[in-house]
């Protein structure tokens, strides 16, 4: 394994061990009893079962091996210029309530030697958004990802996201969205970087509406 593979794997911070449906069935099953259901009920025998395998689905990204995902897609590119794939829509789970957040992800480089294929942002997206997350650390995830891939000049990655486990609970603030950021190489160091970045996102940009 070369040192740019090791970074690959190490940066998405893989889990290998499969899903327990059984221990979840369980779980779901105890949790249907503490509030008062009863899971044996029509509407709810099945529940157990089809949790399981939503969560199967929903955190898949632990299980996404890295080097499957980019699938040889890097490619030696003469060019020198601000890459923005922008607007990716995501679904993930908070970790302090499990419930979803949701939103929209931009990202950008600009290349030193390498570009990577157009629809692997996207699924670099899907593969940190299908965890428990914070946002904070998912928008970090990704343009460390992007980094340790491609080694780039600099990569910006922003995202604006709605959480309902502020709309739905505690504050109940329906319209209330969160933003983050991270700024890696010359989208740290150099302002005109950043703001080409901020003025590239901005253009025509779409109100989020779930």
């Amino acid at each position: 394994m070369n040192s740019r593979t090791t970074r690959i794997y190490q940066s998405a911070e893989l889990l290998v061990n499969e899903v327990d449906k059984p221990s979840i069935e369980k779980a779901i099953a105890e949790i249907l009893r503490s509030i008062g259901e009863d899971p044996q009920r029509e509407g709810l025998v099945k529940t157990p079962e089809r949790v399981a395998r939503m969560y199967t689905e929903l955190l898949g990204g632990y299980r996404q091996d890295p080097l499957d995902l980019i699938n040889n897609a890097l490619f030696d590119v003469e060019y020198d210029d601000m890459v923005i794939v922008r607007d990716i829509e995501f679904f993930s789970l908070c970790e302090h309530h499990m419930l979803p957040f949701m939103g929209r992800a931009h990202v950008a480089y600009i290349p030193k030697k390498k570009v990577i294929g157009l629809s692997k942002i996207p699924r670099i997206v899907d593969m940190f958004s299908q965890r428990l997350q914070v946002q904070e650390r998912l928008t970090r995830q990704i343009a460390d990802f992007l980094c340790d891939t491609i080694d780039p000049l600099g990569a910006g990655v922003m995202i604006e996201a709605l959480h309902l486990c502020s709309m739905m609970r505690g504050v109940k603030k329906h319209d209330a969205r969160m933003t983050t950021s991270a700024m890696v190489g010359s989208f740290r160091t150099n302002p005109a970087t950043r703001q080409e970045f901020l003025d590239g996102i901005s253009r025509g940009a779409e109100p989020l509406n779930f």
